[in-house]
């Protein structure tokens, strides 16, 4: 006799499964081989049969406990072999399954399947959030809206942790589109859009912002204070350095998911003022008149 391994069939190791197990590989099978899924390939019609026939058995106790002495007996002995199903005309079930159950009326069998759906999980939503660099740095909890299947708004408190990275997602469990037959809901994914502003940008880890400076500063050299993102930081700034020139302070950036941060690099911006006063303007034209410097002799 061809014993029919019905644990195979559904996939499942043994029997040493629980109910839930038993439905969750019920399901993980049957939409695989659906025929409604699998229309070129006529074998699958069999095999979901089988899945089905298999389902039955296993889910009801009683025919589970008569089930599994017979497969004790022939599996423990290694003589278990699968095949595809032998049904009559006028049988749902195989040729095995009616030897140990009995039959089942087609008709009755066909009028319950076409009741019985397959449920399935409902669609992931994906929606975004912008937040600006500081509040992601920090965290903070955020209110969201959302359009639901029918039109109408829906609102969410979603707690953006400290630290997020740039197109990080948030999930919030079930709140995507309904699930279908029974299934559960699809979740909603909230991709997180850290901004750049006018204090500062972020590239990776790193933070950049720009650091005015006098000329005077610039050219005899200077220490001065800075906002940093959650700290004052205080920078040395050389004698000479020139416009454009760059700084970088290491573990004073944005934080990279490893208990550390990235740089904070200074762009060096060195302005003149827009409107001088009367003294400003003297000292500077004593300036031009004794001073050699020619900037543009170095690129003559």
């Amino acid at each position: 006799m061809i014993f029919k391994d019905y644990y195979k069939i559904l996939d499942l190791p043994n029997n040493k499964v629980t109910t839930t197990e038993i439905k969750t590989a019920y399901r993980e099978q049957a939409k695989k081989y659906h025929p409604d899924v699998n229309i070129t390939n006529g074998r699958n019609e069999e095999r979901f049969k089988d899945i089905n026939e298999a389902y039955r058995v296993l889910s009801d106790k009683i025919s589970k406990r008569k089930y599994d002495r017979m497969w004790y007996r022939y599996v423990g002995k290694k003589n278990s072999t699968y095949e595809e199903s032998k049904r009559s005309k006028d049988s749902i079930s195989s040729d095995f399954f009616n030897m140990f159950f009995g039959t089942i009326d087609k008709k009755d069998f066909t009028k319950k399947e076409k009741n019985k759906k397959i449920p399935s999980k409902g669609e992931n939503v994906e929606t975004e959030l912008d937040i600006s660099i500081e509040d992601a740095f920090r965290g903070k909890e955020q209110t969201i809206g959302v359009r639901t299947v029918e039109g109408t708004l829906k609102k969410f408190k979603v707690q953006v942790p400290p630290g997020i990275q740039n197109n990080e997602k948030i999930r919030i469990v079930g709140q995507g589109k309904p699930g279908v037959h029974g299934g559960k809901n699809g979740d909603l994914f909230i991709r997180v859009k850290i901004k750049n502003d006018e204090k500062f940008s972020l590239e990776g880890y790193n933070l950049k912002t720009n650091l005015y400076l006098t000329p005077w500063e610039a050219a005899l050299s200077t220490k001065v204070t800075i906002n940093g993102i959650n700290e004052d930081v205080c920078v040395y700034v050389p004698a000479g350095i020139q416009s454009g020139e760059k700084i970088e302070i290491e573990n004073r950036g944005y934080k990279d998911n490893k208990g550390g941060r990235g740089k904070l690099i200074l762009d060096t911006k060195i302005m003149i003022p827009k409107k001088p006063n009367n003294q400003e303007l003297e000292l500077f034209k004593k300036f031009n008149e004794m001073s050699k410097f020619n900037p543009r002799k170095e690129l003559t």
